[in-house]
């Protein structure tokens, strides 16, 4: 009986700590504008502050997963919480936007640590009826967080003034010490039973590079250009590339897909000589979780494209708060907090596969009907109940994929399957955010260009304004009529193009909903080809 009531409370603290690095993925979002203020951010280090804790986040996933089956994976998330609350700290006091950069390298670190480690410790911790239970909660706590952290960045952004960024980010210590306190009483170690040769070193380097270039590739192109210089230029620290017939992009994918090949045939070395490998090729032999990780690939392509429109849409557009914007995202929240209670209530009833399924399609009716209804005159409203329907098929969908992904994958393997279906999960979104980024941002532009072109502007200064609306994300859009238009244009002509461009940010907002749900009916398809083939027997 304590057994049982252990590892149920451990689960809350194992939640407890994906929480913290889900929400700080998010609350940056909210707290961003106060960030670039404070400390006087130029365009290229406000890109690094964003993209740098994902790229080393991402790129850490599969070998800190490994590494959490070699020496332990509570020891590895426990580790993992101390450098990311030291870093969140870190990051808080910062006062320029090299100590801010540096502070969010290792908090990538840190939440590279942490995510693969609590689902690998779900996996080890619990069996049968009791794993779909807990994989539940963890993935409910998961489409939670992505939701709340808006919140809570628009409350402390609204309530404590210039300073309560730093605030989201100090917020983390006394949050990380009772989340370490609680898994290192409640939750029980588990490793898995080394081979000889060591750690896989060379596999460890050669898999980040691998990942740190595709993810930046496809987060970045649309911003240095897909194949083309674009007028950004890359540059990090004194190095720039200055070739301007072709873009880095290109370059970064090509290492990426070559450092593929290599970590390839490498692992197949290693795995001959019966040695200790990053990743055992052995487990896409599983139908269940080959098959799961595909599916979780094109899902997430689909799922975080609503997620980072509708936030930048609530804002720039409907001209609501922080903190009112996050508010509407507590429909998803609820959504989701719901839906884990039905996974739960369902699990051993219905197949898992199923529920995915059914999660999936609401997703799918989400986006839908986000793509159809989002409109300015009705305001958040005409979104509100698509954002609950999203929340509950996150909340399904998230946390069975992952059961259906882990299922059949041995408890001593599930350190390297964790941080693998993650790191496809990583991948999924980063391809998402970078097309369906590009998708919204296009179809904004001629959306404004064309409305534009209906009122007379003349092209070159029409071009200017949709420009500037998409270089800014849409936050200049609430100051256009002050800004820009307000010395060239009469005043009821400058209220027709700032509604011009609200409406154009809509109509591109619409057109990435479109676009998320294409990936999601993909996805929906490749669903049918989950489940336990082990239980089929």
């Amino acid at each position: 009986m304590t057994k049982t009531r252990n590892r149920w409370i451990g689960l809350v603290f194992i939640s407890m700590a994906i929480s913290l690095v889900i929400i700080d993925g998010t609350i940056v979002n909210t707290i961003f504008p106060d960030i670039i203020r404070a400390l006087d951010l130029t365009s290229t280090e406000v890109q690094w502050v964003q993209e740098s804790y994902v790229l080393v986040f991402a790129s850490l996933l599969l070998v800190w997963g490994s590494l959490g089956d070699r020496f332990g994976r509570k020891f590895i998330l426990v580790l993992g919480i101390a450098i990311f609350v030291a870093s969140s700290v870190w990051a808080g006091y910062s006062t320029d936007a090299t100590s801010m950069i540096a502070a969010r390298v290792v908090q990538g670190i840190g939440g590279s640590m942490v995510l693969p480690n609590t689902l690998s410790l779900v996996n080890a911790n619990f069996q049968g009826k009791e794993r779909g239970i807990a994989f539940a909660v963890w993935g409910a706590t998961i489409g939670g967080m992505v939701a709340l952290g808006p919140v809570l960045g628009g409350w402390l952004a609204t309530s404590f003034g210039e300073d309560g960024w730093r605030l989201a980010f100090n917020i983390n210590l006394p949050l990380g010490l009772i989340v370490m306190a609680g898994l290192i009483y409640w939750v029980a170690e588990s490793k898995q039973a080394q081979r000889a040769g060591g750690i896989d070193f060379v596999g460890a380097i050669i898999s980040t590079v691998m990942f740190l270039t595709l993810v930046f590739g496809l987060i970045e192109g649309r911003i240095y250009g897909w194949w083309d210089q674009t007028e950004t230029v890359f540059e990090i620290g004194g190095f720039k590339w200055a070739t301007a017939q072709i873009s880095i992009i290109p370059i970064s994918l090509g290492i990426s897909l070559a450092a593929f090949i290599a970590f390839y045939y490498w692992e197949r070395y290693r795995e001959k000589a019966h040695k200790n490998v990053l990743l055992d090729l052995n487990l896409f032999k599983i139908s269940s979780f080959r098959n799961g990780s595909i599916a979780a690939l094109i899902i997430s392509m689909g799922e975080f494209g609503l997620l980072f429109a509708i936030p930048l849409w609530l804002q720039n557009v409907l001209g609501l708060s922080p903190i009112d914007s996050g508010l509407v995202l507590l429909f998803l929240a609820g959504g989701a907090f719901l839906a884990s209670g039905a996974a739960g209530a369902l699990s051993g009833k219905v197949p898992a596969a199923t529920v995915v399924r059914i999660g999936v399609g609401l997703e799918l009716v989400a986006v839908a009907t986000v793509a159809i209804f989002a409109n300015v005159e009705a305001g958040w409203i005409s979104i509100a109940p698509s954002l609950f329907i999203y929340g509950i098929g996150v909340g399904m969908a998230t946390a069975q994929l992952t059961g259906v992904i882990m299922i059949d994958v041995p408890a001593d393997m599930s350190g390297q399957g964790s941080g693998t279906q993650s790191t496809a999960r990583q991948i999924g979104s980063a391809l998402g955010i970078a097309v369906l980024g590009t998708m919204l941002f296009t179809g904004t532009q001629n959306s404004i260009d064309t409305r534009l072109a209906e009122l007379n502007i003349d092209k070159e200064r029409a071009g200017v304004i949709s420009q500037l609306v998409v270089d800014s994300a849409g936050s200049a859009i609430p100051s256009l009529k002050e800004g820009l238009i307000a010395q060239q244009f009469p005043e009821d002509v400058a209220d027709q193009i700032v509604t011009a461009a609200g409406d154009g940010f809509t109509e591109g907002t619409r057109f990435s909903a479109w676009a998320a749900g294409v990936f999601l009916a993909l996805g929906f398809l490749s669903t049918f080809g989950l489940g336990s083939r082990r239980r089929k027997e």
